[in-house]
């Protein structure tokens, strides 16, 4: 006995509401198992890929990539026959309900949201907007990684019009950008004066985060210019240890370990307000949080309690990390719950900047570039490695005195790195 199901949808945490449909891995025809990813969809915060919580054949997609979809409204019907999920739950139980990744079908949803999620939009069982993709479409699409598609949506390029020079004709980074200067290297006629582009994914959420930070916390903020040249001459060392070989090693590796030991004697920048409670909330673990510039705009990954780590396993979560960002593969996990956050806006060769609070958190650190300047050392003017660090933080919840001993700590750190083991 067969029976069509329809898969909404999930509520992917964190208060979202839509998603952005990115690329689907079926089409109408395809025969799917249980666990196998169906889709990639874009949140306000990641992209996420959506795993099947049945088996059977897809009989229809109900949005096209590039669509944004509601929290409760169909994705995609598939024709089950005696399905089960993965935990054993029969398929038309599993109508309404949501899945993670990686975590199978999870408990249903409460039905006042479900109720809440149709009224916004009323859809049949196996009704679908208009238009809808057909397996054809599906098929011919070009071929191309996420990043690449939503670099090509920003920039108003059909992919279709690009060729695609990467395994398969896949269509690559390179690809797009070729495509786009030989697009563009034409005078701008009287209609191409200006290019509008939709406010969504993770640069809304961005525009979003940045208006609360700057609306809800009176923020100020401390500089510090330090000699860094002990720090430099420690990380060449350290390269060339054996302990260290395949551990990528930089001056932010060693300002998060200083972030880490300098809030064991200043706990209130590692805090929080409550607004609903009118508390202030000290944490006694560290979510280190780090602003990654990304191919989908700037995200905040945070490494799990960062204090546990030592500073070899430190770097290289730093390090993975920071590339999953650059790759627009930061889970949803990745960008909740961080405590304190650093910004390396030194690797633009930038010397300083004023960086604005992670909602929800006391401090951020920005780190300048480390540049070559004459500097007094020992009572002679001579070539240094200098760096200079901009904390800002809240107001409400630290006074100057203790931002400016915090930072006076992690610069202590950098000056003379044998107060790693001394704060240890």
């Amino acid at each position: 006995m067969t029976d069509v199901r329809s898969f909404m949808l999930p509520d992917l945490g964190e208060g979202l509401t839509e998603a952005e449909v990115v690329a689907w891995h079926v089409a109408p025809g395809d025969t799917v198992e249980l666990n196998q990813v169906l889709v990639e969809v874009e949140t306000e915060k990641a992209v996420v890929e959506l795993p099947s919580p049945f088996a059977g054949t897809v009989v229809e997609l109900f949005a096209g990539a590039g669509d944004t979809v509601e929290v409760g409204t169909p994705l995609i019907s598939i024709e089950t026959e005696n399905a089960t999920a993965a935990d054993g739950t029969s398929a038309a139980a599993l109508e309404g309900v949501s899945v993670l990744v990686g975590y199978g079908p999870s408990e249903p949803v409460p039905s006042r949201r479900r109720r809440r999620a149709r009224g916004r939009r009323d859809y049949p069982e196996h009704a679908s907007p208009e238009p809808r993709p057909s397996s054809r479409d599906m098929r011919s699409r070009p071929l191309a990684a996420p990043p690449v598609r939503f670099m090509a949506r920003q920039q108003g390029v059909d992919l279709a019009d690009v060729t695609g020079h990467g395994p398969g004709g896949i269509i690559t980074r390179e690809d797009l950008a070729t495509h786009v200067a030989a697009t563009t290297s034409t005078p701008p006629s009287q209609n191409g004066r200006e290019t509008r582009a939709p406010v969504k994914g993770v640069h809304k959420h961005m525009a979003e985060t940045m208006i609360r930070s700057a609306t809800t916390a009176p923020q100020a903020c401390v500089f510090l210019t330090v000699d860094v040249t002990p720090t430099s001459d420690l990380l060449e060392r350290l390269r060339a240890n054996v302990r260290f070989e395949g551990v990528k090693l930089t001056m932010l590796t060693v300002a998060a370990r200083a972030v880490v030991l300098a809030l064991r004697d200043h706990p209130a920048l590692n805090s929080s307000w409550d607004e609903a409670t009118n508390e202030i909330v000290t944490r006694h673990y560290v979510h280190l949080g780090i602003a990654v510039a990304g191919s989908r705009g700037l995200v905040v990954p945070n490494v799990k309690d960062a204090h546990e780590l030592t500073f070899r396993d430190l770097a290289m979560a730093l390090e993975t990390l920071t590339v999953q960002a650059r790759a627009a593969r930061s889970t949803p996990a990745d960008l909740r719950d961080g405590t304190i956050t650093i910004t390396n806006v030194g690797v633009f060769g930038v010397d300083a900047g004023v960086p604005l609070l992670n909602p929800g958190e006391a401090a951020i650190l920005a780190l300048g570039a480390a540049q070559r300047r004459p500097w007094e050392h020992d009572g002679e003017v001579v070539l240094r490695d200098v760096m200079t660090l901009s904390l800002a933080f809240d107001h409400r919840l630290v006074d100057g005195e203790g931002a400016s001993r915090f930072l006076r700590a992690i610069g202590e750190i950098l000056a003379d790195p044998t107060n790693l083991i001394a704060f240890s």
